[in-house]
């Protein structure tokens, strides 16, 4: 996969929902995930040339998993000339061992993202770039229809009042399986997830969903994207029309 079409996809979200104003000083959340490092390449791309300029770094969330190794992250955050900051926690003791709700994704994640938030304040960056590509968008859609009897996915930008953080995704027009393809062909330093539950989760059955319908109507991605996209869901920016 080109890069200039992952720029290209990326920018068209950017400019239609108003993620980034001048001077803005956006982190890019670091799962160690192919998705995760892609969206950061290519933000260290549009740095370079988007027309307003904003600072750039990279932040993760060690929740403390034994066998997770950020180093070499850190040593292509290097490269890429990109502050790395490592945000350490006891969250996988806290949600495996202390917690006893049988879904614990959803416990971690409010304490992962409350974690980088708080680091994020005291850094002065106050938005924070996470990388859900198109699939995820569609893939939340059918959690949501499925599971909580409703149509919805979460918004292109998000302001979080109470830690004065905001949420944008940039990679929202960006189709997996050319994330899958950019981070094989450019060998980028993913870091193997070893949560237990990783892959048995609800997203997971949902993206079966969506593949087995995919594979049997051609285009239903796009398609399903232009329904969330005119759903006008309440919590959602209105979209900017050139």
């Amino acid at each position: 996969m080109k890069i200039q079409k992952l720029y290209s996809l990326t920018r068209q979200a950017i400019d239609a929902y108003a993620m980034i104003e001048e001077g803005d000083k956006i982190a890019v959340g670091i799962s160690g995930g192919k998705d995760s490092l892609t969206l950061l390449q290519i933000m260290a791309g549009l740095q370079k040339f988007y027309p307003k300029k904003f600072e750039l770094m990279a932040i993760t969330c060690d929740v403390g998993f034994e066998g997770m190794d950020f180093r070499p992250v850190a040593s292509w955050c290097e490269s890429l000339g990109i502050a790395y900051e490592t945000v350490k926690t006891n969250i996988a003791e806290i949600v495996f061992e202390h917690n006893q709700d049988e879904r614990p994704c959803s416990l971690c994640a409010k304490l992962r993202k409350g974690a980088m938030y708080d680091r994020l304040n005291e850094l002065g960056f106050h938005k924070i770039a996470y990388a859900h590509h198109k699939d995820d968008f569609i893939e939340t859609a059918f959690m949501s229809l499925i599971f909580e009897g409703r149509f919805y996915s979460f918004p292109p930008v998000t302001e979080l009042d109470r830690s004065g953080i905001t949420v944008i995704r940039p990679m929202m027009y960006v189709p997996e399986r050319s994330v899958a393809t950019f981070a094989r062909e450019n060998a980028l330093p993913v870091v193997h997830n070893v949560c237990p539950v990783d892959g048995s989760t609800k997203r997971a059955y949902a993206k079966g969903l969506v593949k087995q319908l995919s594979e049997e109507n051609r285009g239903v991605k796009d398609r399903l994207m232009h329904a969330i996209e005119e759903a006008h869901f309440e919590d959602w920016p209105v979209k900017v029309v050139k």
